[in-house]
C-alpha cells in the first residue's frame, strides 16, 4: 500500500510552500489547503506538472465540521490520508497588563484549536488504515516565554500538549504525532519586520521541510510525542 497522501494546511505560505515543493518533488500526492484560489494557483504553478494534487481553498480550519468535510474530500479523491502537516498559525505580542487578554482567543484559535480540529478530522481515517503521520508547528517560546509573549506562548504550549495526547492515545494504531519548534524562520516578512536582526542563524523553510519529510515517512515510526527543535542554520 502506498502511504503517500499528505494534507498540507497553509500550503501557499512561506513554510507551507517549502513543504509542498519538497514533498511534491519526492512524489507525494498532496491535498493543498490555503485561503484563496489565487494563492493555490500560484503554488501549483511551481510544482511538478505530473504530480497528483487536490486544492482546497476557503476552508475554515477553526470550524470542526468544515475541516471534517475537507478531509472527506481528500479521502474521496485519493482513497486514504497518510499524513497531516499543519503549518497554519498566528503570532501576536503584547504585555499581560495591556494586550494579552485581547489576544488570547485569537492565539488559542489559530495555534491550538486548529491543531485540534485538523488532527481530530484525520485520525479516524488513519486509525482505520493502521497508519498515520501528524506534524504540527509549535515554537521555542512554548517551553520558555519571553516578555510580551503570554498569549502566543501559551497557545504554542497547548500544541505540544495536544501532540503528546495524540501520541499516547494512538501509540498502538500505527500513528505518530510530533511537532516542530523552529527558531526564527528566514522569510521575507521576518526580514522586513526585523531589518536590523542578524539573519545568518535563522532557519530556512527548506531545512524545516526536510525535517518534515522525515517525520511523515515510514522511517520515522520510532518518533512520536516529540517536540523537536529546529534552530540550526538552514
Amino acid at each position: 500500500m502506498k502511504r503517500d497522501v499528505i494534507l498540507i494546511t497553509g500550503a501557499a505560505g512561506n513554510l507551507g510552500r517549502a513543504v509542498s515543493s519538497k514533498l511534491a518533488a519526492s512524489g507525494f500526492r498532496l491535498a493543498l489547503v490555503d485561503r484563496t484560489v489565487a494563492s493555490l494557483d500560484s503554488l501549483l504553478a511551481g510544482l511538478p506538472k505530473d504530480g497528483e494534487y487536490i486544492t482546497l481553498p476557503n476552508i475554515n480550519l477553526s470550524d470542526a465540521a468544515d475541516v471534517a468535510e475537507m478531509v472527506t474530500q481528500v479521502v474521496k479523491k485519493f482513497g486514504a490520508i497518510s499524513g497531516l502537516v499543519n503549518t497554519v498559525g498566528g503570532f501576536r505580542t503584547g504585555a499581560v497588563i495591556e494586550e494579552a487578554a485581547d489576544q488570547w482567543s485569537l492565539m488559542m484559535t489559530l495555534n491550538a484549536y486548529v491543531t485540534l480540529t485538523t488532527s481530530a478530522a484525520v485520525l479516524p481515517f488513519m486509525r482505520n488504515e493502521g497508519y498515520g503521520r501528524i506534524v504540527h508547528i509549535s515554537a521555542g517560546s512554548a517551553l520558555k516565554a519571553g516578555a510580551n509573549q503570554a498569549a502566543y506562548a501559551a497557545s504554542k504550549a497547548a500544541v505540544i500538549r495536544i501532540i503528546e495526547s495524540i501520541a499516547e492515545e494512538h501509540r498502538m494504531d500505527g500513528i505518530t504525532a510530533n511537532c516542530i519548534l523552529p527558531s526564527t524562520i528566514d522569510t521575507p516578512q521576518n526580514r522586513a519586520d526585523m531589518p536590523n536582526a542578524p539573519t545568518d542563524s535563522w532557519v530556512k523553510p527548506s531545512a524545516i521541510a526536510e525535517l518534515i519529510e522525515f517525520l511523515i515517512s515510514e522511517q520515522s515510526r520510532a518518533v512520536t510525542g516529540s517536540a523537536i527543535h529546529a534552530t540550526g542554520i538552514g
